[in-house]
Order: C-alpha cells, then sequence, then structure tokens
C-alpha cells in the first residue's frame, strides 16, 4: 500500500465523517447526546465492531 491510498481512505473516512453534521447538524448533536450516555464498555463494544467491520471490508477488497 502507498502513501496515496491510505491519503485517499483517510480522506474518504472524513467526507463520511462530516456528512452527517453538514446535512443534519441537530440529529448529529443528539447521536452524540445519546453516545455520552453509553458507558466505557458500551462504547467499546460499539468501536470494535466497527474495527472488525472496516477491516472486513478492506481485506475483502485486497
Amino acid at each position: 500500500m502507498n502513501a496515496s491510498v491510505l491519503l485517499a481512505a483517510l480522506g474518504l473516512a472524513l467526507i463520511l465523517e462530516g456528512l452527517m453534521p453538514l446535512i443534519a447538524p441537530q440529529g448529529w448533536r443528539r447521536v452524540v447526546a445519546q453516545l455520552m450516555q453509553l458507558k466505557d464498555g458500551q462504547l467499546r463494544f460499539y468501536g470494535l465492531i466497527s474495527v472488525v467491520l472496516g477491516l472486513l471490508l478492506l481485506f475483502s477488497f485486497l
């Protein structure tokens, strides 16, 4: 993997992360407020699921 692929992936991640606050800022605030109510273990679990799904997607294209 070269640097341009890594930068393209980072750029795509930033675009996807920025869509929700751009399109629906109030909904984004509600989601963040709900996330703030979760316990650390719950957040870690959702983070783990996200990482695993991301890795599965990444390796399915390699």
